[in-house]
Order: C-alpha cells, then sequence, then structure tokens
C-alpha cells in the first residue's frame, strides 16, 4: 500500500487540499477500503482460495458472468495501476538525475535527457527489471517484497525523524514545462503555528505535471491510489500457504498501519512546509531528509514493489480467467505455465498490456482511471458479500465475523459514490464495459459448476413471495391459465408443447409425465435420470416451463398424484391439457423441430422412439375419459388438443403478411343442441382461452371467428346483436359468421326427454349436467356437425370446439370418445374446451 502516493504525492494531496480536507479524504477512503477489507476476509474465510484473488472470490460467490466480467475490470485496474507505479518512478528518476531544461547533458549527476519519449523509454526499461523479477516467480518477489518493507519502514523512520531534527530551509524548485530560468522557492519553516494555519484550508491550483486546475475529486483520485494495495495479499492466494490466516491478519494490520501513516504524516506536512513547496516540489521529502539519498532509496523500492505487485496480481488474474475458459480461444495462450507452476504467458501478456499504458505519459494523467477501476472492483467485492449474506445460504459461514450486509451496502454506496465525483465519464464507461462484457459472458460462456448466488437469491424471494401469494385473494379480473401438460413422449409432443406455451399467458406451465413403475421392485429412484433430459428439452424448446414427473401404477393415478401436488401455494395448475385418444400412429416430431433442425444439434437423449403402431397403448379408452372426469371433478378445466403436430406454427406465421391465418370458435355443445347457450360457464371459458392465444406475440395477426349456430324462426339477428354486445363487454375483438344448421339438427333425437331434476332445474345446469348424453346422440348428427364444421372456409390454423362433460355412467365413455372422435375427425389442429371456473369480468 506504501507506493508512490507516499513519498511523491502525500505534499500533492496535503498541498492543494489542505489539512482538513485532506483528513476527510483519508477518512473517506478507508472507510470504503475498511468495508471492503471486512468483505474480503468473510469471502477468504469462507472455504479453498486458489489463484486469481478477487476475481476467484467474486466469481465463485456470484457466477461465471460476474466473475468473467470484474475480472477483466479487475485486470485492468491491475495493469493500470502498474503503469501509474512506473510512471511514478520514472518522475522520482528524472526528478533526482534529469537534465533541466536549457542545460547540457553531463552536468553532475543530472545525465538522464527529459522528454516525452526518453521518460517513455525509461518506464520500459524499468518495466522490463519488473517482468524479470515476475518471471522468475512469485517466491523472488514475495522475498523481495519483505526486504523493500523493511527499507520502507526504514526511510519512513528517517523522514519522521528529519522533521523534527531539520533546521528551516529554503528549497529552490524547478519547473520541468517552464523555461529554465524560472524557478520558485519553497520552505521548510519548521514547527510553525502560522504554517500550519495556512495549510488548514483547501487551495487548488494547477498541478505543474499536466497543467490541469485541481478539485476534491482529481485530488482525491492520485490519493485513493496509496489505499489500493489491500488485495495485494488476495491477488497472490494461490501462492500462499494458508490464504484464509493470512489474508485478513495482513490486510487488516497494513489499512490500519498505513491509515495512521497517513494521518501522522499529512499532520506533519502541514505544520512544517509551506503551500509553494508541497504543491510545487513532488520530491520535495528527499530535500529535508536528514539523509537524502536513503529517500531516494525508498522511493524506488516503494514504486518498484508496487509496480511488480500490479503486474503479479494482473497476470494472476489472467491465468485464473484462462483456466476458467469463459473467454475460450481467446485467452488460451494465458494458460501456459513453467515447471515451477509460474504463468509465465500470462505475466507477458501483462507485460505487454502495461507496456501500451506508458503510453499515456504522466501519473496524474491515469490516476483517475486506476481509481474508478479500483473502485467497481470494491464495489462488486462488496456486492459479493452482501449477496452471499442476504441468500442466507447455510453454506455461507465464514470464520470471520466482523461484518454485516450494512457494512456491504455502506461499501457499495462509497465506492459508487465516489466513482462518480471523480469522473463521471470514466465510471459511466467503465460501468457500460462491465454490462457489456456481462452480457457477452452471459450469453456466449459455457456453464459452470461453481453454483451462481443468483439461484439462491432467487430461491429467496420467490419462497418470500410465494408466501405473500395468498389464493383466498384471488379474484377473477386477474385469472390467467395455468398449465399442466401430461406428456407421454416428448418426440411425439413438440408442437403441442410449444403451442400450450402460446397459450399460458404468462401463467404457469408444467410438463408432466407418468412412468409406469413400482418404487418397491427398483433399487433407486428412476426419475432422477431423466429430470436432465427433460429439462435440457424445455431450455432447447424454449418454453417457459416446469417439469413435474412421478412413478404410478397407472396413468389415471400418476395425472391425479400431479393434479394434486404440482404447483406451490399460489401456484398451481388449474387447467388440464391432454393429447387426443385414438388410433394414429404417433411421429416423431422432435427430430424436425426447429430448435434441433437450425442448430443442426442432435435431439436430447433419454427419450425412448415413438410407439410402434402395433404396440398396446399404455392407457385404455375408459381410463383416458376417467382422467378428463377426475379433473374436472377437481374443479380444473380441461383442454384436449387433436391434430397439433400438424400445425405448423412457422408456416402460418409466414402467410400471414398474404393473408392472416385465422382461429374458429365454436362456442356451442355440438353434441347437445337443445341445450345449447352460448353464456354458460364454459362457452365463456372457451372464448377466452381462443382471447389468450389471439393476445400472444406469434398470433397477434390471427382473427378470431366465432360461429353462431341459427335455426330457423329464430330470431338470428337478435341472438347476433346479443352475441356482439358480450363480445363488446368481454373487450373481445371477433368476427361473428352466422351458420344456418336446420338440416344438422333436423337428425338428432327428437324426443328429448326431461331432464332428471324436472322442469324447474336450472337450464345452466341442464346444459352441463346431462347424465345419458351420450345415448341422445347419433353417429349420423355427430357426422353431419363435422361436415359443417369443415365446410367454413377458408381452413382455419386451430378450431375451439366445446368439450361436453363425461356421462356419469363409466360404461357410457366408449362411446363418449367415439363421438369426440367424429365430431374432430379431418379438422386439422382442434382444441376441445370444457371450462369450470369464471374466467372473465366485464369490471375494472
Amino acid at each position: 500500500m506504501f507506493s508512490v502516493v507516499l513519498f511523491l504525492r502525500l505534499g500533492f494531496v496535503v498541498g492543494h487540499a489542505g489539512l482538513y480536507q485532506a483528513l476527510a479524504m483519508f477518512a473517506v477512503a478507508y472507510f470504503i477500503i475498511g468495508m471492503t477489507v471486512l468483505s474480503v476476509c468473510a469471502i477468504a474465510t469462507n472455504g479453498a482460495l486458489d489463484a486469481g484473488g478477487a476475481y476467484y472470490m467474486i466469481s465463485r460467490a456470484l457466477g461465471p458472468e460476474f466473475g468473467g466480467s470484474i475480472g477483466i475490470m479487475f485486470f485492468l485496474a491491475n495493469v493500470c495501476g502498474s503503469a501509474l507505479y512506473v510512471l511514478g518512478l520514472v518522475e522520482a528518476v528524472v526528478d533526482s538525475f534529469g537534465v533541466p531544461p536549457g542545460q547540457k547533458v553531463g552536468t553532475g549527476v543530472h545525465v538522464l535527457p527529459q522528454s516525452y519519449w526518453y521518460e517513455l523509454l525509461y518506464g520500459t526499461v524499468l518495466l522490463a527489471l519488473c517482468l524479470v523479477v515476475c518471471l522468475v516467480g512469485a517466491s523472488i518477489y514475495a522475498k523481495a517484497t519483505f526486504l523493500i518493507f523493511l527499507i520502507v519502514a526504514g526511510v519512513l523512520g528517517t523522514i519522521l525523524i528529519s522533521f523534527f531534527t531539520t533546521r528551516p530551509i529554503g528549497v529552490p524548485i524547478r519547473l520541468p514545462h517552464f523555461n529554465g530560468s524560472e524557478t520558485e522557492n519553497g520552505s521548510f519553516t519548521g514547527f510553525s503555528l502560522a504554517t500550519l494555519r495556512d495549510n488548514l484550508g483547501g487551495g487548488y491550483g494547477v498541478d505543474y505535471t499536466t497543467g490541469q486546475i485541481m478539485s476534491f475529486s482529481s485530488v482525491f483520485a492520485v490519493m485513493f491510489n496509496g489505499c489500493t494495495g489491500i488485495m495485494a495479499g488476495s491477488n497472490m492466494s494461490g501462492d500462499l500457504k494458508r490464504p484464509s490466516y493470512s489474508i485478513p491478519r495482513g490486510t487488516i494490520s497494513a489499512v490500519l498501519f498505513t491509515y495512521l501513516v497517513y494521518n501522522l504524516l499529512a499532520f506533519l506536512m502541514c505544520a512544517t512546509c509551506n503551500r509553494t513547496l508541497l504543491q510545487k516540489d513532488y520530491g520535495f521529502l528527499r530535500d529535508i531528509s536528514i539523509f537524502p539519498p536513503l529517500v531516494t532509496v525508498g522511493i524506488y523500492a516503494a514504486t518498484l514493489s508496487a509496480a511488480m505487485s500490479n503486474l503479479i496480481g494482473a497476470s494472476r488474474i489472467l491465468y485464473a480467467l484462462a483456466r476458467d475458459d469463459l473467454f475460450g480461444r481467446a485467452l488460451a495462450l494465458a494458460k501456459k505455465t513453467s515447471a515451477s507452476g509460474n504463468p509465465i504467458m500470462a505475466v507477458i501478456l501483462s507485460w505487454l498490456v502495461v507496456q501500451l499504458v506508458l503510453f499515456s505519459g504522466k501519473l496524474n494523467t491515469i490516476a483517475g482511471v486506476v481509481t474508478t477501476f479500483f473502485l467497481l472492483v470494491y464495489a462488486t467485492v462488496n456486492l459479493a458479500c452482501l449477496a452471499l449474506e442476504w441468500a442466507s445460504a447455510p453454506n455461507f459461514r465464514p470464520t470471520f465475523r466482523y461484518f454485516t450486509w450494512h457494512t456491504c451496502l455502506l461499501g457499495i454506496a462509497g465506492c459508487c459514490v465516489m466513482m462518480f465525483l471523480i469522473s463521471p465519464v470514466s465510471a459511466s464507461a467503465s460501468l457500460g464495459f462491465l454490462l457489456l462484457l456481462l452480457l457477452a459472458l452471459h450469453y456466449l460462456s459455457p456453464s459452470s459448476t461453481w453454483g451462481y448466488i443468483s439461484q439462491a437469491l432467487i430461491f429467496h424471494q420467490v419462497r418470500k413471495y410465494l408466501l405473500m401469494l395468498d389464493v383466498r385473494k384471488d379474484h377473477v379480473k386477474f385469472w390467467r391459465p395455468q398449465m399442466l401438460l401430461m406428456v407421454q413422449n416428448p418426440r411425439g409432443s413438440a408442437r403441442l408443447i410449444d403451442f400450450v406455451n402460446d397459450l399460458k399467458k404468462s401463467g404457469l406451465y408444467v410438463l408432466g409425465h407418468v412412468e409406469l413403475q413400482d418404487l418397491d421392485a427398483l433399487p433407486s429412484d428412476p426419475l432422477q435420470a431423466q429430470q436432465d433430459s427433460w429439462l435440457g428439452l424445455v431450455d432447447k424448446l424454449n418454453v417457459k416451463a416446469f417439469v413435474s414427473l412421478t412413478l404410478a401404477p397407472s396413468v389415471r393415478h400418476g395425472v391425479r398424484q400431479l393434479l394434486f401436488t404440482s404447483g406451490l401455494g399460489g401456484m398451481r395448475p388449474n387447467t388440464l391439457v391432454l393429447g387426443f385418444y385414438d388410433d394414429a400412429a404417433p411421429q416423431d416430431g422432435l427430430a424436425q423441430h426447429p430448435a434441433f433442425t437450425s442448430a443442426r444439434e442432435e435431439v436430447p437423449l433419454g427419450f425412448p422412439p415413438v410407439r410402434a403402431p402395433a404396440a398396446p397403448k399404455l392407457l385404455s379408452a375408459r381410463e383416458y375419459v376417467g382422467i378428463v372426469a377426475d379433473a374436472l371433478k377437481m374443479l380444473r378445466n380441461v383442454l384436449l388438443a387433436r391434430h397439433l403436430e400438424s400445425l405448423d406454427k412457422a408456416w402460418e406465421l409466414r402467410r400471414a403478411a398474404g393473408s392472416p391465418p385465422s382461429i374458429h370458435v365454436w362456442p356451442v355443445n355440438l353434441l347437445r343442441p337443445d341445450s345449447a347457450r352460448y353464456a354458460d360457464t364454459c362457452s365463456l371459458f372457451l372464448l377466452q382461452m381462443a382471447c389468450v392465444l389471439n393476445m400472444t406475440r406469434a398470433w397477434r395477426r390471427a382473427r378470431l371467428r366465432l360461429f353462431l349456430c341459427v335455426e330457423a324462426g329464430a330470431m338470428p339477428h337478435a341472438q347476433e346483436d346479443k352475441l356482439r354486445q358480450l363480445l363488446k363487454d368481454l373487450r373481445i375483438q371477433a368476427q361473428i359468421q352466422l351458420v344456418p344448421w336446420d338440416a344438422v339438427v333436423s337428425l338428432h333425437w327428437q324426443a328429448q326427454r326431461a331432464p332428471p331434476g324436472g322442469p324447474a332445474l336450472a337450464e345452466e345446469e341442464s346444459a352441463v349436467n346431462f347424465p345419458a348424453n351420450a345415448t341422445q346422440v347419433s353417429d349420423e348428427y355427430v357426422c353431419a356437425a363435422n361436415k359443417l364444421i369443415l365446410e367454413q372456409s377458408p381452413a382455419p390454423a386451430v378450431r375451439f370446439l366445446y368439450l361436453p362433460r363425461p356421462p356419469a355412467d363409466t360404461s357410457l365413455y366408449p362411446l363418449y370418445l367415439h363421438h369426440l372422435d367424429l365430431l374432430t375427425r379431418d379438422l386439422g389442429p382442434t382444441v376441445l374446451v370444457h371450462g369450470v371456473s369464471a374466467v372473465t369480468s366485464t369490471q375494472l
């Protein structure tokens, strides 16, 4: 942490800001640093650490997207930091040995020419020295660091003594960017109350190295670079024997020690040096020292150590990013290591990037950018710790306990505020770049096995909101379809799965499957192995669905289980969707689905081939109708989908450009024309489902056509006006078409028996509960109704028909299913709908 700021910029900070504002800067900076250190210590003591430091912590806590993007930002921060310290070292070298403007080379010790290109050359040579040390390995750097620490501590002691022992002196200051003849005089007054009083307030002036007028934010940006070394220990986490033990102790000790030293030196400078000396001479500590050469050595040692620390940190982060394969082949070169495990290629690549940053030329020029990068990284470290704390995961139990979510939140707020105060442009650009990296990694990076904190946070929030979702507060105005689609084999149901996904209207969607096995006879649960195949299918088909699998002795029992247990709290299926029971041979539509044909990928493994035509079915016709009856008893709406696998949605939508596809809606109970009504619960539910499909983006251009069956002498226009008013009240846009069906009705059995409840039975109840419905309808009539539907042209994309309730007599189930088969034969994609719950509202 003691770097270029301690020896070359502390006087600059105090000279421009004054003592009060300088102490405020230290307090703000160390508040941010302190909060971040607590988060670092918490994460570092919550499990084994590996190479990469902050990147490793964030990636393993927040997942690959955040980890990879912040890893790149932290790599850039370390790279720019290394360049900053090298430029500081160049500044110190030139100050000691540079040739003053207007003088010839070779005068005294001033032998180094001064210009932009010469200073770039000196920086390149010094950076090459850092590269050699880093290529040798972290162990020699660690040993060199300890030696440098002893040197810096000795120099610091000498400086402290000098403030008390040096007599008042005048210090001539030459300004490199002026003519050589122009000099100013600063003065070291010794301890003086007048000097202290003059230095208490701020006095921002021009920075003589850049020519820019300083402000609180620009001075803070330079000062903050003296605090960024807190990550030096965690960056070497892969090289430490016990990182979870060493990182908290070393980091906290360093923070406390440097904070005290900075405050003490700031006070001593304000009490002994006038403002001209502080502002105009960045190397004045050497001029007032009792042994100037030692200060020079200290400056070189501290800045060289900080430069190497950042170069090693950058290389370790780059190596960790490459090893995790988040950026694929782009960082493949950085994986190569020496025989001793030193990532030499990562070191070389980091050195190249630092070399590019050196072209910026001046330390103060890149100080703001470096500070912005580090603040962004520190904010994310706090965010990682906050997320782990808020997720309340049982496995987050760090041995370091001196933190709370409040400290994390304060750290994030402090970082963000200072980041935008220092440079709104740099902060906005950094956040924009971070967002681009996040999106790129989200869509392009391979999945990881580290665990995603987002999943833990989502679980935590979903559980909380599910508990708040009270079924007793449900209202028909906010009703939405919540689908349970039973799938025997996805290979034969791909388009049906896609269609129901359009029909769910942001509601719950569950794919249910019944496996006919007995758990008592099995060594383990066979459903666990199938779960991944089903989840992979959901991902590939891009449907927003859950998967619910169950074991049962029969399909009917399995469906009952799923109807009873699927969902959670206020999110439970209210609608059961079944494929149609017929003798058609199932086709493998999954292999031809666009999700697989366009990507040239194989169909997910784990699904058996479709049933052969000669193979027996898994359930009987009676059991199938029994499932429908069970669902209605449980007050679930029922949809039976026939020929949906022949629905080519992509073709229908392409056709929409010329002639929009249509959706035909028949809200009359065609199997019971004598009790037909357009306003019963089932008819309204059928209208609602057709409208929901029409509201989805894919079907928005389709047109609803509503067919009103009328008989001669029944005032058809009055019925049409009544239906039109109903559609207006329900805000459903549909074209009404009158269909005369006298010829069809004449085929219906004429002698209608009175309903069992007698004449007093409610009309709607008689329309729904007809116990002997199947016996009252002839095949000839049903075929005529089927023909009537087929005659309505042009052919629609999909039809919605009224599904009658199954008869109460279970012996009539096969006949009931036979009539449904005749009614929907050759109709193309058809959905039979029976609703039992009120789903429409005319109120606000």
